[in-house]
C-alpha cells in the first residue's frame, strides 16, 4: 500500500460507525481445530452495543491527556506472528490478552473476573466466547510515518510517560474482537488441550498481532479528541454516524481464489502448525494460492496512480495464453491476452480483464 493514498478519496464506503473513518484495522483470523484434525473458520461477534452488525471488531481511540491525532501516511504493527512463548518483561506482550467471556457478553467490563484475562488462548471452554484485546503504544517520535519494522517510530509508555525519544503522545488505540467460539464448546477434544488456532499456524495465541493504517478523513479524528470525551464514544456531534446497514452493506469481495471458511483439511495460506516454544518459521515454496478470486476487483475504479495498479500474478501457459483467473487485459497491460480453452477474457473494470 502507498503511503501516500488517500483512503477517503480512494473508498466508496466504510464499515465503521463513524462516516469519517476510512482507516484499515486488521488482525489475524481465528480457526478451531477439530479432533478429526480439520478446521474451520471462528465467526466474530459484534460488540456488545454495537447492534447487528455482521461481526467487525469494536475500535477505541481513548484520550490519555491532551492527544496528537496520527498522521495522512501513518501505520503502524503491534506483535510479532512467530512468538509462541510470552515474556513477561515485554511491553508489548502485556498488551496483548485474552478474555474468556460468559453468556450475554458477560464479564465484558474494564476489569475481568481474576483468572479470565490470559496472554494465551484461554484453556478451557469460554460460555460467551473469546474475547481478543490489543493495545497500540501510544508514544510517537512525532518524525515518521512508519519504519521498516512499523514499529520503531512508536514506543509503550515507561512509568506511565513516553520516554524523550517518542515524546508525542497519541490516542490510544484499543482494538477488541470477539470470537464466537460458543459453537464448538461441544467439541473439545476429550484430553482437554486448547483446540484454537490463528490463521497464521499459531495455537498458542502469542502471536497475536494487529495492523494499523490511518484513514481518517481531513483532520476529523483530531476534532472528536478535542472534544469527544464521553465513554463509548456518545454525543459526538463533530463525527457523522451511519446506521448498521450501511455498515453492514459495505463489504469486500475475496482477493484470493482460495476457500477459507467451511470444513478445511488444512489452515488456508500454507500455514503449519508451529506450537513453539522456539519461534516460528515462514513456510515457503508450499503451494499456497496467489491468483486472484473472480470479481475480486470494482466494476468502477478510482483514478489510478502513475504506476500500474497492483493486480494478481499473471500465469501464463504454453502457446503464450493466460491461465484461469490470470489477467488478460487492462488500460497499461502488455501480457498474454488470449485464454487457455475453455476460458474467456472478460473486462472487470477499464484497468483490469481476467480469464473466467
Amino acid at each position: 500500500m502507498d503511503p501516500a493514498n488517500d483512503l477517503p478519496s480512494l473508498s466508496t464506503c466504510t464499515t465503521c460507525t463513524f462516516k469519517e473513518d476510512f482507516s484499515n484495522y486488521w488482525t489475524a483470523v481465528l480457526y478451531f481445530q477439530h479432533p478429526n484434525g480439520t478446521f474451520k473458520r471462528v465467526p466474530q461477534m459484534p460488540g456488545q452495543y454495537l447492534g447487528n452488525a455482521n461481526g467487525g471488531m469494536t475500535i477505541y481511540y481513548i484520550q490519555t491527556g491532551k492527544v496528537i491525532a496520527f498522521k495522512k501516511g501513518f501505520r503502524m504493527i503491534v506483535g510479532n506472528p512467530f512468538l509462541r512463548q510470552y515474556d513477561p518483561n515485554s511491553a508489548e506482550a502485556n498488551s496483548l490478552n485474552f478474555r474468556c467471556l460468559t453468556e450475554n457478553y458477560g464479564n465484558g467490563g474494564v476489569v475481568g473476573t481474576p483468572g479470565s484475562d490470559s496472554h494465551t488462548l484461554p484453556n478451557q471452554p469460554c460460555s460467551g466466547g473469546i474475547r481478543s484485546q490489543i493495545v497500540f503504544p501510544t508514544c510517537w517520535d512525532g518524525i515518521n510515518l512508519d519504519t521498516p519494522d512499523h514499529k520503531s517510530h512508536t514506543s509503550y509508555t515507561i512509568n506511565g510517560a513516553c520516554p524523550s525519544t517518542h515524546p508525542v503522545v497519541l490516542p490510544e488505540l484499543f482494538i477488541e474482537t470477539i470470537w464466537d467460539t460458543t459453537s464448538f464448546n461441544s467439541m473439545w477434544p476429550s484430553n482437554g488441550k486448547q483446540p484454537f488456532v490463528f490463521s497464521m499456524g499459531d495455537p498458542v495465541g502469542v502471536g497475536q498481532h494487529a495492523d494499523y493504517v490511518f484513514g481518517w478523513k481531513g483532520d476529523s479524528l483530531q476534532k472528536a479528541m478535542d472534544s469527544c470525551n464521553d465513554a463509548g464514544g456518545g454525543n459526538c456531534n463533530v463525527l457523522t454516524t451511519q446506521s448498521i446497514n450501511a455498515i453492514n452493506a459495505c463489504v469486500q469481495a475475496p482477493r484470493v481464489a482460495e476457500t477459507t471458511d467451511g470444513w478445511l483439511p488444512s489452515l488456508p495460506g500454507c500455514n503449519p502448525i508451529q506450537a513453539g516454544p522456539g519461534t516460528a518459521t515462514q513456510a515457503i515454496g508450499c503451494g499456497a494460492v496467489t491468483t486472484a478470486a473472480p470479481g475480486s476487483y470494482p466494476s468502477v475504479t478510482p483514478t489510478p496512480p502513475a504506476t500500474t495498479p497492483a493486480g494478481p500474478i499473471t500465469t501464463q501457459v504454453p502457446g503464450n495464453t493466460a491461465a484461469h483467473w490470470a489477467q488478460c487485459g487492462g488500460q497499461g497491460y502488455s501480457g498474454p491476452t488470449v485464454c487457455a480453452a475453455p476460458y474467456t477474457c472478460q473486462a472487470q473494470n477499464p484497468y483490469y480483464s481476467q480469464c473466467l
